[in-house]
């Protein structure tokens, strides 16, 4: 991108939302997750005109741009890898309109998840959303179908998209969907929009559905002598049947973590269920009694509930604080996300953590498992050394197996993350038979490729290796 381009681009936004220090763009190379890449300028559009001017402008210049919320995605997905230009849609944050009456709100994509709850919450409704929504914008939600661990209740960020507006590669500004809970208008190209990773367009306004607050929680605490226990009272629990707000599995590896991380004086065993009900009070009594009957018929060594509002926000702060706190697991390990976020019908949960354990075990290397379990949605962190090369080695053929299994136990590679780079490898495979459709709907929208390109179905190289190199460079 010359100059004579970025001025061009100052001349849209201005000359103060416009970024091309090194030190600026730097801050725009990576996400939350392993891969960093520099862009050549970032540019923080306010209004959908100034995004159609830019796209009619990346056209006709041919350089790439890649839309960006507040990077909290963790597999590259706003990763600049071929330069060009970021699009910065923080700016865009405004909650335009509101219809409790109709069910439905108006955002602009930069609204986050929690400012909105914070918004829907005086009317006594909500929208679901992910574990980083304190942070998540919207769009980033439905440009990735994010989704957390009341998923299994309360669907994902694609259950609630009513409509949008969209910047089609092209520059071309269309209106998706409706406002309406119910439509069966043709091609549902909202639904197109949710997942497609800023590689179809960009969203600048979106129409999502809104959902009532349950009048009162709980949360028990279950514990598990062994991994298969703890995953094959998830499956009894879907099957008796009973539908929590939230089940979360934690491994060994990840209860000694948040014990040593921040003193939760959580059980010394090999596994923990935490289960949310909620619903009317009497709802939340009767469903409590059921989970501590599954719970207990599953092997549960101990079945603990609370319903105070200090003690479960203290339960899941714990939670939340697993991943940092994974770091204080052993001063000798790193934390690498490289196998994370597969999911599994909810029946081979069991299959599926027991054999994570054995992968670790085979490869001598800690994989830290836990996960949304009651969707089937799991986790896994892989603790290693990044400067032993045998370590590399292990993680790899660890990475292999784990996606392996999940494939043949009838999963997918990603049940709310999304592909980016870190997962198109194994994307490739798993979606094989629709490869051609896909490339035929991008290729149709996006001729020139400009938009987030080299992203889920053009990433065929072996990240690990590519991150190893460039750590043992560093």
């Amino acid at each position: 991108m010359d100059q004579q381009i970025i001025n061009k681009l100052r001349d849209i936004v201005g000359e103060a939302h416009i970024r091309t220090s090194t030190a600026e763009l730097y801050a725009y190379s990576t996400d939350a997750g392993i891969h960093r890449s520099m862009p050549d300028a970032v540019i923080r559009p306010r209004t959908t005109a100034e995004i159609e001017k830019i796209v009619k402008l990346a056209n006709e210049h041919l350089f790439p741009i890649v839309p960006r919320g507040a990077g909290t995605a963790l597999c590259g997905h706003s990763v600049p890898v071929a330069g060009g230009l970021v699009i910065d849609l923080q700016r865009m944050n405004t909650i335009k309109e509101l219809h409790i009456e109709d069910l439905y709100v108006v955002v602009e994509p930069g609204v986050t998840h929690k400012d909105l709850n914070a918004e829907l919450e005086k009317y006594g409704f909500f929208i679901p959303g992910p574990s980083s929504g304190n942070v998540a914008n919207i769009g980033g939600m439905v440009a990735t179908n994010a989704s957390g661990g009341n998923a299994v209740k309360y669907g994902a960020t694609r259950d609630y998209v009513l409509g949008m507006e969209v910047v089609f590669p092209k520059g071309d500004i269309a209106k998706l969907g409706s406002r309406t809970l119910k439509n069966s208008a043709g091609y549902q190209l909202e639904k197109l929009m949710c997942g497609m990773e800023g590689t179809l367009g960009i969203i600048t306004e979106i129409t999502l559905r809104i959902a009532p607050l349950p009048e009162a929680t709980a949360v028990a605490v279950a514990v598990f002598d062994t991994l298969e226990k703890a995953g094959q009272c998830v499956a009894n629990m879907i099957a008796r049947p009973l539908i929590p707000s939230g089940l979360e599995l934690m491994s060994r590896v990840c209860i000694e973590a948040v014990n040593k991380a921040v003193c939760m004086g959580l059980p010394d065993e090999e596994a923990i269920l935490l289960i949310e009900v909620d619903g009317s009070v009497n709802d939340v009594k009767d469903q409590i009694r059921k989970v501590m009957e599954v719970c207990k018929s599953s092997g549960a060594l101990s079945v603990d509930f609370t319903d105070h509002p200090e003690r479960k926000e203290e339960l899941w702060k714990g939670r939340k604080a697993m991943i940092p706190a994974l770091s204080k697991y052993d001063d000798d390990l790193v934390t690498v996300m490289l196998a994370d976020d597969m999911a599994v019908p909810m029946s081979k949960v069991p299959e599926a953590v027991t054999a994570f354990q054995e992968i670790s075990d085979k490869y001598d290397i800690v994989i830290a498992s836990y996960g949304h379990s009651g969707d089937g949605n799991l986790h896994t962190k892989v603790l290693m050394d990044p400067t032993k090369r045998s370590h590399w080695d292990q993680a790899e053929k660890a990475v292999e197996e784990i996606y392996s299994k999940v494939m043949d136990l009838g999963g997918t590679i990603t049940g709310e993350h999304g592909v980016g780079m870190t997962k198109a490898p194994f994307f490739l495979r798993e979606r094989k038979c629709s490869l051609d459709a896909m490339r035929t709907i991008k290729m149709a929208l996006d001729p020139n490729n400009i938009m987030n390109p080299n992203k889920i179905m053009d990433w065929e190289d072996n990240f690990i290796s590519r991150l190893r190199y460039h750590l043992e460079e560093e």
